[in-house]
């Protein structure tokens, strides 16, 4: 089972079914509004019903504010009135929240033996007649248009159940099989990739991107440790962005932002097997030319390791900065063209001249070559002509979005390969992939929050797919059965060596 986030989650279930127990497992404890702990909050403890009013008052402005800013609320009451069930639901769905209830299917012996322990148990008579309601009100739920999933299983035996001082329930929850919050969407299975970056590689891979260079006074220093942290951790590559100014979605203009080429020879004397290229180079900096003479060079002296990304370039700022022209959007896109036809000339053996579609040169003689096939990869979305051009020069196109974006940019590579005449299993579809990935959920919000600026918290965790590791390696294999060849992955939080440390589990596949 899996439960959308963020989501408004109702809880449904008797005294002692394990509804607390599980909410603490799987949530933070801002992010559960309990009925018992306000009752305790405002009256003289959790069993105080006379507080009821006054509990469920604040409980019912915590599920607002939390709905109207998108962020999970977990709802730990009984959960049997459909009067106040229609109300949180009709909240949540106002705010474009997912309604789910999940239901307690506790055996009844378990949900009175705890009970019994409590200080003050609920009369018998009641606990009776909410086991009965929560046998009837599945049917209730899925007419009111709830997702419901259903905990149950065996359960602990009374006497390995926690304080009888606790909340709504004491002890282990008695699920067997307990449903995870995740921002992952089913998918169905696609073809297989046929990776071709760099040339002889099998299976899907995941690649570091870096986008950010906190690097202190020491940057050697500070590079080195990233790179093998990387190697180490099982990474395949090394990808750096290619900017003259750090951009706005980074950091701040005066932050770091190394020519890459420069950089990447540097990365490429220590001792890693690590790919190394861009992500992406915007082909209006330099001439093409220049471009495939870093990219050829990099690649001898790493060994034939080096891979080349190559985009249009988008943000007008640095170029003006820097007195480098910045074309039209038509004009950028016909650069990237022309530099993908002259890179691939460049490339090729032989010192002939060229005479092509976009470009004519009167010789190609740029040594050293490189190694081998050295992988071009063609950055952007764009339907009409990036993604066609990537069919008719790259080994690769680099796309972003989420699952259904990346499967219909698959979609349109594939046609534009049939059109140009070119097998489909010739170009790789890359993914960047600007992820939080924290350590538990707490670890995780508390990234977002961190790092969100202005954006509101839901957004910014939605659009970075803010989750845990295994939250995120589920999506990864979702993007490579839908037919990914690698995943680049970027942390909007890289500090050092450690960071890439705790994502490790991420690069092996």
């Amino acid at each position: 089972m899996q439960i959308p986030d963020p989501a408004l989650v109702l809880l449904v279930g008797a005294a002692g079914s394990g509804k607390s127990t599980w909410a603490a497992e799987h949530y933070r404890p801002t992010e559960v509004v309990s009925s018992d702990a306000l009752r305790a909050l405002v009256g003289s403890g959790t069993a105080d019903l006379d507080a009821s009013n006054d509990a469920f008052e604040i409980l019912d402005r915590v599920v607002t504010g939390r709905s109207r800013r998108g962020l999970t609320v977990v709802v730990d009451t009984l959960g049997l009135d459909a009067q106040r069930r229609a109300a949180w639901a009709a909240l949540a769905r106002s705010a474009g929240l997912p309604t789910v209830a999940v239901v307690f299917d506790t055996p009844a012996a378990v949900c009175r033996a705890r009970n019994a322990a409590r200080d003050r148990p609920v009369p018998a008579s009641v606990l009776g007649t909410q086991l009965q309601r929560v046998r009837d009100v599945r049917t209730e739920l899925e007419a009111e248009g709830w997702e419901v999933h259903v905990v149950g299983g065996e359960a602990s035996e009374p006497s390995s159940l926690g304080s009888p001082a606790s909340s709504s329930s004491t002890g282990s929850s008695a699920a067997t099989t307990t449903p995870l919050p995740t921002m992952v969407k089913a998918a169905k299975t696609g073809a297989q990739p046929s990776p071709v970056l760099p040339s002889g590689a099998h299976g899907p891979r995941v690649m570091l991107q870096i986008s950010r260079f906190p690097w202190g006074e020491h940057p050697l220093d500070w590079l080195r440790g990233i790179a093998l942290a990387a190697d180490e951790a099982g990474f395949a590559g090394l990808a750096l962005m290619d900017h003259l100014i750090q951009i706005p979605q980074v950091g701040r203009a005066w932050d770091p932002i190394p020519e890459p080429w420069v950089t990447l020879g540097a990365l490429a004397a220590l001792p890693t097997d690590l790919l190394l290229g861009t992500l992406c180079t915007p082909a209006t900096y330099r001439p093409a030319g220049i471009i495939a003479k870093a990219a050829a060079t990099l690649d001898v002296l790493s060994g034939g390791r080096a891979f080349c990304g190559v985009g249009a370039g988008w943000w007008e700022r640095e170029h003006s900065a820097f007195g480098v022209g910045f074309p039209s959007t038509t004009g950028r896109v016909d650069e990237l063209d022309a530099a993908a036809e002259t890179l691939r000339a460049l490339w090729a053996p032989g010192t002939k001249a060229y005479n092509g579609e976009r470009v004519s040169l009167p010789e190609t003689t740029c040594y050293p070559r490189p190694v081998g096939s050295l992988p071009l990869i063609i950055g952007g979305g764009g339907e009409q002509r990036t993604l066609r051009i990537a069919a008719t020069w790259g080994d690769a196109c680099n796309v972003q979005g989420d699952l259904d974006v990346v499967r219909h940019k698959i979609d349109v590579l594939r046609r534009h390969c049939d059109e140009v005449g070119r097998p489909r299993d010739e170009v790789e579809v890359t993914v960047l992939d600007v992820a939080v990935v924290g350590s538990d959920r707490d670890d995780t919000w508390t990234r977002v929050e961190r790092l969100r600026g202005r954006t509101k918290a839901a957004v910014y965790a939605a659009r970075h797919h803010a989750g845990e590791v295994a939250a995120h390696r589920e999506r990864h294999d979702r993007l490579f059965e839908a037919g990914v060849g690698t995943v680049f992955l970027a942390l909007p939080d890289l500090a050092g060596a450690r960071d890439v440390e705790r994502v490790a589990a991420l690069a092996r596949r």
